[in-house]
């Protein structure tokens, strides 16, 4: 007998505090040990933490639905109706492809020697200078010096556009202090691409410079244009930027894993990969469920109730993962859930790939090792999972 909506599991387990927030993944266990779906008490909303229940739920979008938005607060989800993330199929997938045109594995070769060149010097230059803030010094090159100029950000803003997407998946959480915080910088980051978007004001050839052109041919709306670009400034910054600190992180408490890189740097993409999975950039979204939805042990999700389905325990969880909560760049299971999964996957995450892949291949040949300086500060978020700063030492090879 399928377990009525009453008799989910509770929880006063509170994913938005700050010690959560700091290592939410002994939460996650909690949760899931409790069931595949477990109702919290501080958001009523139901969470999805096993890897089965997430990846189903991310292919099922007729059950949980992104078009009611993916916050816990009615603001951001007006604020963003026009976002692709908050959009389903049949509207989803026609709008994505004006992204997947221009993020495609074709429309991205000619970017791959830039990249590997730009990943090549960073390595050069944390061999000669030592020691290094990983998030600042290192983090944030490829990302900045790439990604704007792929989608044609006039270069005086761009130090702008940087500080206003960082923080903005706050505004995507309940209402907290850091959702208001989150919600100004989105508010101002908007407010400065609807700017550049009536002045006209971007590069030549980028994908904004597309994007613009398929809104005055009519094909979308204004409105949709500066909600993609939007999207993507926040997707495509924020989540690289801390896979890349974090896989510095990682390899630093983990030197047999960096050696096993150094000998063998065709494990980079695998590596990239697991860098992913351990330290999940976005933790979790949250779906509308549209009707009463059967979980894997059983129980059923209510029509009408708010899911916060989440990555960052999906790919923690013991059921999918052998030593799950372990660093290991050649592990047997490839899948993993930190890019998403069905029609809201990472649109961009080729390009992630290939910057991560670049950047730790080049760094494999350069570095011996990473000592730690010292704890790493984490930038607490309602959603996301990165780093404020991280100072380490790179020992040349």
């Amino acid at each position: 007998m399928l377990a009525r909506a009453s008799e989910l599991p509770r929880s006063d387990i509170d994913l938005h505090s700050d010690a959560v927030l700091r290592d939410p993944y002994p939460a996650y266990r909690a949760l899931r040990d409790l069931g595949s779906a477990v109702r919290l008490a501080k958001t009523d909303a139901v969470f999805v933490g096993r890897f089965a229940d997430v990846r189903s739920a991310l292919n099922d979008w007729k059950s949980f639905s992104s078009a009611d938005g993916i916050g816990l607060n009615p603001i951001i989800n007006q604020a963003w109706d026009e976002a692709l993330i908050c959009q389903d199929p049949p509207i989803h997938t026609d709008r994505r492809k004006v992204i997947t045109d221009v993020l495609s594995p074709k429309a991205l070769r000619p970017q791959a020697e830039t990249i590997d060149a730009r990943a090549r010097a960073l390595a050069e230059r944390l061999a000669e200078c030592g020691e290094f803030d990983a998030v600042t010094d290192f983090a944030h090159d490829l990302p900045i010096g790439v990604v704007m100029e792929l989608v044609g950000w006039p270069h005086d803003i761009r130090p702008r556009l940087l500080a206003m997407a960082d923080g903005s998946w706050n505004a995507a959480g309940p209402d907290n202090p850091r959702m208001r915080a989150g919600l100004d910088q989105l508010q101002a980051m908007m407010a400065l691409i609807a700017q550049i978007y009536d002045e006209r004001r971007v590069l030549p050839g980028g994908f904004a410079e597309q994007l613009i052109g398929v809104a005055e041919a009519g094909h979308i709306s204004r409105e949709t244009a500066i909600g993609m670009l939007a999207g993507y400034i926040v997707a495509a910054f924020e989540t690289t930027i801390s896979a890349m600190a974090f896989g510095i992180l990682l390899f630093a408490r983990n030197p047999d894993e960096w050696d096993k890189l150094r000998k063998n740097p065709r494990l980079a993409t695998s590596a990239a990969n697991e860098i992913v999975r351990v330290e999940s950039p976005i933790q979790n979204f949250a779906r509308h469920a549209m009707r009463d939805t059967e979980m894997s042990d059983g129980s059923v999700i209510p029509q009408g109730s708010w899911a916060i389905v989440s990555y960052g325990s999906a790919n923690h969880d013991e059921r999918q993962f052998d030593k799950p909560d372990s660093f290991i760049i050649d592990r047997a299971e490839k899948q993993n859930l930190g890019f998403g999964h069905g029609p809201h996957g990472c649109a961009g995450q080729g390009l992630a790939r290939m910057e991560l892949t670049a950047v730790f291949s080049a760094l494999a040949e350069t570095i011996a090792r990473f000592e730690l300086v010292s704890e790493p500060e984490y930038a607490l978020n309602n959603v996301t999972r990165s780093l404020r700063r991280l100072k380490v030492r790179a020992v040349p090879a």
